[in-house]
């Protein structure tokens, strides 16, 4: 009888499929956007999802400016930023953000549910986040995710 051996294949740098996909963000609530475009930049939709390495896919995310927010949050929701120097912190409204960097709302969201080490911010580099319609990626010949196709 021979010996059965089994191994757990772990995806790496060579060995992930990565794929091109567009999102459209008009009228998707900030948090699930931001929560599921997470998900597919860490690869955790895929099979083959291994926890310590790049195996997600390139996201790129159109219609950032027509993001939609529940309740009263355009008024009271902030962002605080700071230069370094003292006196440096600057507060901003959702609302006035929209107007300055509508693509800032999209990109503090994703990077707030990715994790906080190298990791993290290498997956980042991942996510290309645009206010309009149109996007300079089309060489990669992106395909279109349906974000409410992924549990």
């Amino acid at each position: 009888m021979d010996h059965l051996s089994y191994s757990t294949i772990f995806a790496n740098s060579r060995t992930a499929n990565k794929k091109w996909v567009v999102v459209d963000a008009e009228n998707q609530p900030l948090g699930r956007l931001a929560s599921r475009v997470a998900m597919v930049l860490r690869g955790k939709h895929k099979a083959s999802y291994t926890p310590h390495s790049d195996s997600g896919d390139n996201v790129i995310v159109i219609n950032a400016d027509k993001v939609r927010l529940s309740g009263n949050k355009m008024e009271t929701k902030t962002y605080r930023v700071h230069s370094g120097y003292p006196g440096g912190q600057k507060e901003l409204k959702v609302k006035q953000m929209l107007h300055k960097k509508p693509y800032y709302l999209v990109e503090e969201a994703v990077r707030g549910m990715l994790p906080k080490n190298r990791l993290g911010r290498h997956v980042f580099g991942n996510l290309k986040v645009y206010s309009g319609n149109e996007h300079p990626h089309t060489a990669q010949n992106p395909t279109v995710l349906n974000l409410n196709d992924i549990k």
